[in-house]
């Protein structure tokens, strides 16, 4: 029997969490650095994640809020390197399956077909790219499924109804939901319309919707499935606390274990 592909791991993550959604911290790679790197996203599969986002640090992340450029900013000043962070998702995933998060130049710099190529080679299942045109994404996404790695487009509450539907289409894995208009980063709480917004992306996609961007509690986490989010992924809040803890390895394992804990609990209010 072959081995699984990656957008089967992805797939397999989904429908076994034991959860009302699956989990997926976000993991800044070599930050504080590459062996704490390593160590959290460790203590992510012991809280409960059920895969992970793993960030490659880039000079200029459109789509990153303070704290997680910040983040990048400083393990790219400790010497990270895109080898490198392959490396650390190769043994992140015999633990729980990695969805790379990477900036398109990096890609463009590799060529599709060796980018991904080197994705299988690291047991990396999936693929995000937040500022891939939608334009461009057809030709990366035929290299992805070359080598069975799910690539992952974003939609947001902006996104017309006509453009959805084609990346909606497009997507492998899961279709990544931007919860709110602008960049990651901890909110008071989540946007009144995300309930319609995620009906809309369900209905444009044959896989699974998660949600991102804003999501820095347990109560945050439940009220995102509560309106219809079939994984949470959660960034900011623990970047945070892998920079500010005295015990950054113990901190995280909280926070995801708390995170899993809500999304386990029955709905006590459905927002939908």
């Amino acid at each position: 029997m072959s081995e699984p592909t990656g957008i089967h791991r992805l797939a397999e993550a989904f429908a076994a969490s034991g959860k009302r959604a699956a989990l997926m911290p976000y993991l800044m790679g070599g930050f504080p650095d590459m062996a704490s790197s390593l160590a959290i996203g460790e203590a992510y599969a012991d809280g409960g994640a059920d895969l992970v986002e793993l960030g490659v640090p880039f000079s200029d992340p459109l789509a990153d809020g303070p704290v997680i450029h910040a983040a990048g900013v400083e393990a790219l000043r400790n010497g990270a390197t895109v080898d490198q962070i392959l490396e650390l998702g190769e043994a992140l995933a015999r633990r729980l399956p990695v969805v790379l998060m990477c900036y398109a130049n990096i890609v463009y710099a590799r060529g599709f077909e060796a980018f991904t190529t080197a994705l299988r080679t690291h047991d990396i299942s999936g693929l995000i790219v937040p500022d891939l045109p939608l334009e461009e994404a057809p030709e990366l996404r035929a290299a992805c499924d070359a080598e069975g790695i799910a690539l992952v487009p974003l939609v947001a509450p902006t996104t017309p109804p006509e453009r959805l539907a084609r990346i909606g289409e497009l997507a492998r894995g899961f279709l990544y939901a931007v919860s709110l208009v602008g960049t990651t980063g901890e909110r008071g709480a989540l946007d009144a319309g995300l309930a319609g917004f995620l009906e809309r992306a369900a209905a444009a996609s044959e896989v699974p919707v998660a949600v991102g961007f804003g999501i820095g509690t347990p109560a945050q986490a439940a009220s995102a499935v509560d309106a219809g989010a079939a994984g949470v992924i959660v960034g900011s809040r623990l970047v945070r606390a892998a920079g500010e803890a005295d015990d950054p390895t113990t901190e995280v394992r909280e926070i995801v274990a708390a995170m899993a804990d809500a999304l386990r609990a029955p709905s006590a209010d459905p927002v939908r």
